[in-house]
């Protein structure tokens, strides 16, 4: 697939200096450059098939079509682009129209999504300024400068100046196969830096979920932002706050869930920017030594799954992230004298309704969240059936292993999740020892058995036995 792109994928920094040119060093000025394909590694098999379905059939119906953001930026860098997002003049309605695997989505911002099975192509129509006067289609702002909606329609490039970074407005033309940098981006990407597009603190008062990407981006591409980019972040992280929480629950998915979760968390740290998003976490991690060590652990733990290619799921991954909150206000209920088992209940749904506030978490997540949270007291109690029966439980591998980094972090000594490894992993007589060192059900070795039946006396006429 990448026949031909050796050479650049050995030194992507020699090509891009290459693209550059000796007169377009640092620092030079600004402005649209093209450049033609035989000047630039990225090809069309480097694309899905149905990105190309796409770019073709707007192009072939006289619409402007173009491939536009991260999958170009990523192939510059050598990396196997993914996600692919077309850019075209064509309006919503006008592709649904050409598309009947499409449909439009989004009131802030309408977008095509035309699907090709699983994969789903995102189309969208170049965005004008949002002051100018264009009838029915408009942009609304907050009074604090929040883009509230942007269905202004423009030309290419007023949709190049309105995007976030400068290396995500990259555009690849489907009708001579150039590139059009509209604002420096293959410079910014020769020296792996993130920059905005604009001024920074008005950029990130329109949408303050650029704060994030820009976080997400430095951590993905180990690019370092710009510093007039990173200048205003810390005094306006408050501006999450006025982000709707099911779009921050999809923001959190992409955080932490594409493979550099730990180096996004530090990052989301340092800029203080992780306490608007899990504010009871962020608290519980300067009260317990052990709690921001869980989550770093938790992280790592999902990084190499995805590294692996292996299953995860965002509720290990929350029941993390909040169980030091738990662990507090349970703590607080406890000495209020409430038992054990109703204070860590009570105190997973404060936290669940707290959070909420601040992120949307989906039933599907929660309530197997909450599971991972109640077998934590399960787990201890070795005597029986009831370690078959917590054996047997859909969630006991993800309680097992959130066991095994509460270890690692510091909180419980590194002895139960010995017991329940060695148990996991033995057969039937050591199972039996196992459980007699740690005393054996009264009815003998602690193997469940079946219950016998007992025979019922035939009745008699009058209904007695």
């Amino acid at each position: 697939m990448f026949k031909g792109f050796t050479r650049f994928l050995q030194s992507p920094g020699e090509h891009l200096k290459s693209l550059l040119g000796p007169q377009d060093a640092p620092g030079g000025s600004t402005g649209l450059r093209i450049i033609p394909r035989q000047e630039h590694p990225v090809s069309r098999q480097h694309f899905s098939d149905a990105a190309l379905k796409v770019l073709y059939r707007l192009h072939n119906a006289g619409f402007e079509a173009y491939l536009v953001g991260g999958c170009i930026r990523d192939s510059l860098l050598g990396r196997m682009p993914k996600d692919f997002d077309v850019a075209t003049d064509a309006t919503p309605e006008q592709v649904k129209d050409l598309f009947r695997n499409s449909r439009i989505i989004g009131r802030r911002f309408r977008i095509v999504h035309v699907r090709f099975g699983r994969e789903v192509i995102e189309v969208t129509t170049f965005r004008g300024k949002p002051g100018d006067d264009h009838g029915d289609h408009i942009a609304q702002q907050s009074d604090e400068g929040l883009l509230l909606r942007d269905n202004v329609w423009g030309n290419i490039q007023e949709d190049a100046l309105r995007r976030d970074f400068t290396v995500n407005a990259l555009y690849y033309s489907i009708a001579d196969f150039s590139i059009h940098d509209f604002a420096d981006g293959v410079r910014d990407i020769e020296a792996r830096t993130l920059r905005l597009i604009g001024d920074p603190a008005t950029r990130y008062r329109e949408d303050p979920v650029r704060m994030l990407r820009a976080v997400r981006f430095a951590a993905k591409l180990e690019f370092r932002l710009d510093p007039a980019t990173e200048a205003p972040i810390r005094e306006h992280a408050e501006l999450l706050l006025q982000i709707p929480p099911a779009r921050l629950f999809d923001e959190i998915l992409k955080l932490f869930m594409a493979g550099h979760g730990v180096d996004t968390f530090q990052l989301l740290r340092h800029y203080g920017l992780f306490a608007m998003l899990f504010p009871e976490a962020d608290e519980a991690m300067a009260e317990l030594p052990w709690a921001e060590r869980l989550v770093e652990l938790a992280l790592e733990s999902t990084d190499r799954r995805i590294a692996e290619e292996r299953p995860v799921t965002p509720a290990f991954l929350f029941a993390a992230l909040l169980w030091g909150p738990v662990q507090l206000r349970q703590a607080a209920l406890e000495a209020d004298d409430m038992p054990p088992i109703p204070a860590l209940q009570a105190a997973s749904q404060q936290v669940v309704s707290h959070q909420l506030q601040h992120i949307s978490i989906p039933k599907r997540f929660s309530l197997p969240m909450r599971d991972i949270w109640d077998l934590q007291q399960r787990l201890p109690l070795r005597r029986g059936r009831r370690v078959y029966q917590t054996r047997e439980h859909p969630r006991f591998r993800a309680a097992y292993d959130l066991l095994l980094l509460r270890e690692a972090a510091g909180e419980l000594e590194p002895d139960l999740g010995d017991w329940w490894t060695a148990f996991q992993q033995a057969d039937e007589h050591e199972q039996r020892r196992l459980l007699g060192k740690v005393g054996a059900d009264p009815a003998g070795s602690g193997v469940p058995r079946k219950r016998r039946r007992r025979r019922r006396k035939p009745r008699g006429p009058s209904g007695e036995t």
